[in-house]
């Protein structure tokens, strides 16, 4: 019985730490979705893009992983072409025209069946400022393919976005939002 036991917390164990410690190649992005759940007086909204790009470049581990990934605030589209419009003039388009982040270091966690909860790391990038940050997330690695989805909070006003009330503040958005990723790589040969 003892031995049993002792298996099956070893093999636990390794299926837990396994992800982590397996070698994981270079992967461009293939597609992803960039979004926000956004808060205003006349309603919550959703912003999202698909038009990013990115690259992860490989390591030993999950922990040896960096890269980037950016999108351009001009195909942010709230399905509000006046709301987008609105959007695009407080981001300063013509002046800072994508939102990046860089991923300087990738901390995993557990895994749970067949995805890893790591912690992003990097530096993110929007409306030409810049701050470190960490985005809870979950990886998925397959033969083929590298998916990242992850959720994290954003204040606004941290990356001076204004212009976020109208009509002497009878209109308003919120300044915090929540943001949404999911990424996925296609793992190469290189």
């Amino acid at each position: 019985m003892h031995a049993l036991i002792c298996t099956s917390l070893v093999a636990l164990l390794w299926a837990t730490v396994a992800p982590a410690q397996s070698p994981v190649p270079a992967a461009p992005l293939v597609r992803g979705t960039l979004s926000f759940d956004g808060h205003a007086t006349l309603g919550d909204f959703v912003g999202t893009t698909d038009s990013v790009r990115g690259e992860m470049i490989g390591g030993a581990g999950l922990a040896a992983v960096r890269g980037w990934v950016e999108g351009r605030v001009t195909a942010l589209n709230s399905g509000n072409g006046k709301r987008d419009r609105d959007l695009r003039k407080s981001m300063e388009v013509d002046s800072f025209p994508t939102m990046r982040f860089d991923l300087a270091d990738v901390v995993p966690g557990a895994t749970q069946g067949d995805s890893t909860a790591v912690t992003l790391r990097g530096r993110l990038t929007i409306h030409g400022v810049t701050h470190d940050v960490d985005i809870p997330a979950r990886v998925w690695i397959t033969a083929d393919t590298i998916r990242v989805r992850g959720d994290f909070p954003l204040n606004l006003k941290d990356y001076r976005i204004g212009g976020l009330s109208k009509m002497l503040g009878i209109l308003k958005m919120h300044e915090n939002i929540e943001v949404h990723l999911d990424l996925v790589f296609a793992k190469t040969s290189r």
